[in-house]
């Protein structure tokens, strides 16, 4: 059971994701509208004060997302960012105009390095678009954001002129970010408090954090901000970003909660549904979460080491700081193996948060069967994977009926594979340069299609030589990426699938544009 947060003499702390905008900038990262939708709808319920939905004028794919964001999110903050241009705010204001709260985050960049080589500006120059574009900005919204681009390598004299400015000009939160994670936690409470102190109108904005993680101190970072009088951090899911990625949502909020004697401090984040998060950001992104990753990696609460198993059995508290139920996990230790009924498997579902009809959990026990013939063990990750898989499935046009591959040192790499395509079922088999690539071939000649393939990736859904292998593709056309993923203990099954699925979301695709194009020709 979650335990009530006493809050009493504690400041709230303004949890600011940018999932959504600085996590999909991660180099092969990309989200589709619809999983972007999916990571917002999860952001708003776990109580996420503001979700940064994008940069509406990086493409039309990203006003898109933030205009469609604003118009679902019914709690939190909907943010679009802008640089300090009349154009890149007017776009993000127009994003955001049916969100019912809205913020428009503008920035600029003010060291010495980004204004000279990047920007090319003097620090007048600089100073006047502050001002500039944070009024624009003001004019659209009355909760408007600004940020000093590279904050911890500007001169601290400067910095406070320009935050004077911003806040004097309408900025209402004022973000300092680490952009590049040069600081260290004390050098980063320091610069909070020293702007705070030397800032004559400081009291009327409320200080962020926003920190890379280049050095490994992005939390510690964050942390040392609300020390210094900071009282909104700026994160990502999983620490999903660029480069080595932002601080991590799950870590600040667990620390801020774990640690209340020395941070004082409470988050309206429902930390139940840390896992949950952590789990969906990863599906949709294709970034796998590390096994020893903070709070949410799946060896983060498992104990192998002998002596520290004693210890958990005798007072869990003896290795564990936090219990795995104050993140959403489960502590049930039930093996599901061949020997399973209906009744356990349906307990396990529920415990799992899957409420499936009579005749997807029919399908999904089916599914579970064959899984445990060719399992020793079956494992909650292997269930929620296999059932996943199945209503993802469900309503494809193509499915994956049989498939037979080839392969090894003495000869060509052959797959022969049998599809169910609206309701027919079509063979081919096809070689290729290794069995997945002749696999791939032999989909291609039945649904033929020129889409690149820019990811493929698998990992085991579980331990063990018998694990389910969860394959994730990427396929691209016209400039659009799909994402699609499927788990089978076949790798090359798996496969097959996650590749017939990425097909089905591109024919899927088509039929939406085809129309518009047709009437956009008349």
């Amino acid at each position: 059971m979650t335990k009530t947060i006493d809050t009493t003499g504690k400041d709230r702390v303004i949890i600011f994701d940018t999932t959504l905008r600085d996590g999909e900038q991660s180099p092969g990262a990309s989200m589709t509208l619809e999983e972007k939708i999916q990571v917002a709808d999860l952001l708003d319920e776990m109580g996420v004060d503001v979700i940064e939905a994008g940069f509406p004028i990086a493409s039309n794919g990203d006003f898109e997302a933030v205009s469609e964001i604003a118009k679902r999110v019914k709690r939190a903050v909907v943010c679009g960012l802008a640089r300090a241009s009349q154009n890149d705010i007017d776009r993000a204001a127009e994003a955001l105009r049916h969100a019912e709260r809205r913020r428009i985050h503008t920035f600029i960049g003010t060291s010495p390095l980004h204004r000279q080589y990047q920007l090319q500006l003097s620090t007048e120059q600089v100073y006047e678009k502050v001002i500039a574009s944070v009024t624009r900005a003001r004019s659209h919204t009355d909760d408007v954001e600004w940020s000093p681009m590279d904050a911890t390598r500007t001169e601290h004299d400067f910095l406070c002129r320009v935050v004077e400015a911003a806040i004097k000009a309408g900025a209402t939160t004022i973000n300092i970010p680490d952009t590049v994670g040069y600081a260290t936690p004390e050098e980063f409470r320091s610069l909070i408090a020293m702007l705070i102190a030397r800032v004559p109108n400081a009291d009327k904005a409320v200080f962020s954090t926003h920190c890379h993680d280049d050095l490994g101190m992005a939390v510690a970072n964050s942390l040392g901000g609300l020390l210094g009088g900071a009282r909104q951090i700026e994160c990502t899911i999983n620490g999903l970003g660029e480069r080595a990625g932002n601080a991590a949502l799950e870590e600040v909020v667990m620390a801020i909660r774990t640690r209340g004697d020395v941070l004082p401090f409470y988050t309206n984040v429902d930390a139940s549904m840390l896992v949950r998060a952590s789990k969906l950001v990863s599906s949709v992104s294709a970034f796998p979460v590390q096994y020893n990753k903070a709070i949410v990696g799946k060896n983060a609460f498992a104990h192998e080491s002998g002596i520290h198993q004693d210890g958990v059995l005798k007072n869990a508290q003896t290795y564990e700081i936090m219990t795995p139920e104050s993140v959403g996990l489960k502590e049930s230790s039930l093996v599901m193996g061949k020997h399973s009924g209906r009744h356990a498997f349906r307990e396990k579902l529920g415990e799992l948060g899957f409420q499936l009809g009579d005749n997807a959990f029919e399908d999904a026990f089916r599914r579970f069967k064959d899984l445990a013939d060719r399992k020793k063990h079956v494992f909650d990750e292997d269930i929620e994977a296999l059932v996943e898989d199945e209503v993802a499935t469900r309503s494809e046009l193509i499915k994956v009926i049989a498939l037979t591959v080839i392969a090894g040192t003495g000869g060509p790499q052959k797959a022969i594979i049998t599809l169910d395509v609206d309701g027919r079922h079509e063979t081919r088999e096809a070689t290729g340069n290794g069995p997945v690539d002749a696999t791939f071939n032999a989909i291609k000649s039945i649904i033929p299609n020129k889409a690149k393939l820019s990811l493929f990736q698998v990992h085991a859904v579980t331990e063990g030589t018998d694990a389910q292998a969860e394959v994730s593709v990427r396929l691209e056309e016209d400039g659009k990426s799909v994402t699609a993923r499927a788990a089978d203990p076949d790798t090359l099954v798996s496969a097959a699938k996650a590749y017939v699925s990425a097909v089905n979301k591109l024919m899927t695709r088509r039929a939406k544009t085809a129309p518009a194009a047709v009437a956009e020709a008349g």
